[in-house]
């Protein structure tokens, strides 16, 4: 018997045998194109169609968060800078697999190079590159192995489309080698409740076909070859989680009493009836992005107020925080950003970027009070990358200008928990977004796999800027929340209330589990926990001391 350790995805338990996904597709062969470059040309083209029209056809049959991420893929396969790189390509005298195969395999650096929220697509794109070079071929492209029996999914990571159409009555969890906890693996696992471990180090020299796995999402550890008294004690687990986990809705709360709102990051107002039925009690991040992405100028007002209409009349009386555009960096937009920055991430993005174009700003805060005017539901609006008390005041001015009643910052720079107690005296509220705030803190960007170890939200360094928002908050009577990946950790969301978090907002699945791990704990002991972790010295040791 031994023990693998990574990130656990949830708080879920599962026992059975383990099937290794196949091997990727061998490169093609540097063989000089034969065939005419047109023909070849067209051939290509049609192999990207045929795949984006898949990936389309999965994304409408998986709905919700996995939808959203097979329809990035599916624009993946017919960005029109590939196609015209293969050919270019092929007018080289490469063939029509090389050329595709290269094309996605430079297209794959540029992203990862760039860090953050682009190098998280690098698994996509490869994904992508399989099945255009697959079809190609003329061959099947690698997938999720069959079985007639339940199985361990063992990865060394796995493209959206697989996790996305996964047959949970096969596939009981999953472990990946590469990848962390907001990663589209951990974030579509946790979307389908399906117990996953990520970013298992040495995971495929370890694991043989057939071997029995435990996989305890809520410790982080994969068990091989168990005994037969672990296998029994597994199962009374799992089963014994599975009663808490669908225990009647309730409002979160600690086994004391003491309240703890638990809420759902959604992105659209589609995102809504999915979070209500899953037990949502409001919204702590509605990310206002998909109004912008794919638009060459900024919505108007109107287009926006019906949007945020359509969000907020689905929570009545209900708090809904919303957090203006967020781009730049990793989501930079045309009309709105330099294209051109050495280092976006550390440049003119969030408040910065809507600061230097304010109109746009303007008009996002008039459509939110106009939908705040049209409604029940309590607004609470607020920027991205507030820095310090000055970018706090602007904000906070502008939006009071423009008829909003709850303006607040959200924690992602350092330099914010560092001021709090001056952020706090001007803002009605904090948000913590600790996926930023954890890369910030680390000079790690999220997902790139040289600096993963240092991307992990346990970290006492990130833990204890988390307790300096929590005291000033407190002090203040002012509320603070985290709305980051980081509170769909059951373990870590009562840290996080030991620390002074005053609500918790995750994706909706993952709400269950965290109701039913805070209930296990008082004020008092989810305090205690979190000095615990504030003393150690890394984010292996802040987990353990938590659970001792």
């Amino acid at each position: 018997m031994s023990d693998l350790v990574g990130v656990g995805v949830g708080r879920g338990i599962s026992v059975a045998s383990v099937l290794t996904m196949p091997e990727p597709l061998a490169p093609p062969s540097d063989e000089p194109l034969a065939a005419p470059v047109d023909a070849e040309a067209d051939r290509v083209q049609l192999a990207l169609q045929q795949v984006a029209d898949e990936l389309r056809m999965r994304a409408a049959a998986a709905g919700g968060e996995a939808q959203e991420v097979l329809e990035a893929s599916a624009l993946m396969a017919q960005d029109p800078a590939i196609l015209g790189d293969v050919r270019s390509r092929m007018e080289a005298g490469a063939n029509a697999e090389r050329a595709t195969w290269d094309a996605y395999a430079a297209f794959r650096d540029m992203l990862t190079s760039m860090g953050g929220y682009m190098a998280e697509r690098a698994t996509d794109l490869d994904d992508v590159s399989q099945r255009v070079v697959a079809r190609l071929r003329g061959v099947p492209a690698p997938g999720v192995p069959e079985s007639s029996e339940p199985f361990v999914l063992v990865a060394r990571d796995l493209a959206p489309a697989d996790t996305a159409m996964l047959d949970l009555t096969k596939t009981v969890a999953l472990v990946t080698q590469d990848g962390g906890p907001t990663s589209h693996t951990a974030i579509l696992a946790r979307s389908k409740s399906l117990p996953a471990v990520v970013g298992v180090v040495g995971l495929l020299d370890a694991v043989t076909d057939g071997q029995v796995a435990i996989v305890d999402a809520k410790a982080g550890t994969v068990v091989l070859d168990p005994d037969e008294a672990s296998v029994a004690a597994a199962r009374a687990e799992r089963d014994s989680r599975a009663r808490a986990a669908s225990a009647p809705i309730t409002e979160g709360a600690l086994a004391d009493g003491t309240k703890v709102p638990l809420m759902a990051n959604v992105g659209s107002a589609k995102d809504a009836p999915g979070a209500v039925e899953l037990g949502a009690e409001g919204v702590g991040l509605f990310r206002t992005e998909f109004l912008f992405l794919d638009a060459t100028s900024a919505p108007t007002v109107e287009e926006q107020t019906a949007a945020y209409v359509a969000v907020l009349e689905a929570f009545p009386g209900k708090k809904v925080v919303v957090r203006v555009l967020d781009a730049g960096a990793d989501k930079p937009l045309a009309f709105l950003n330099d294209a051109h920055e050495e280092n976006p991430a550390l440049g003119l993005r969030g408040i910065r970027a809507l600061r230097a174009s304010e109109q746009i700003l303007r008009d996002q805060l008039t459509a939110l009070a106009n939908a705040q005017a049209a409604t029940d539901a309590e607004l609470y609006v607020m920027a991205p990358m507030i820095a310090d008390r000055e970018e706090t005041e602007y904000f906070v001015s502008l939006g009071k200008e423009l008829g909003l009643e709850r303006v607040g910052a959200m924690a992602e720079v350092p330099s914010i928990a560092v001021v709090a107690d001056q952020v706090l005296e001007v803002a009605d509220f904090v948000s913590i977004g600790t996926n930023d705030l954890t890369q910030y803190t680390m000079a790690a960007d999220r997902q790139l796999g040289t600096v993963s170890a240092m991307q992990d939200p346990w970290h006492p360094a990130v833990l204890r800027l988390v307790k300096m928002l929590g005291d000033a908050g407190s002090s203040a009577g002012k509320l603070v929340g985290v709305c980051g990946e980081a509170a769909a950790d059951p373990a870590l969301a009562v840290v996080l209330v030991g620390l002074g978090v005053t609500s918790l907002s995750m994706s909706a699945s993952a709400i269950a589990d965290v109701r039913a791990e805070l209930l296990t704990v008082t004020l008092e002991e989810a305090k205690q926990r979190a000095t615990r972790a504030l003393a150690a010295t890394s984010a292996a040791g802040a987990r353990e001391a938590a659970a001792g």
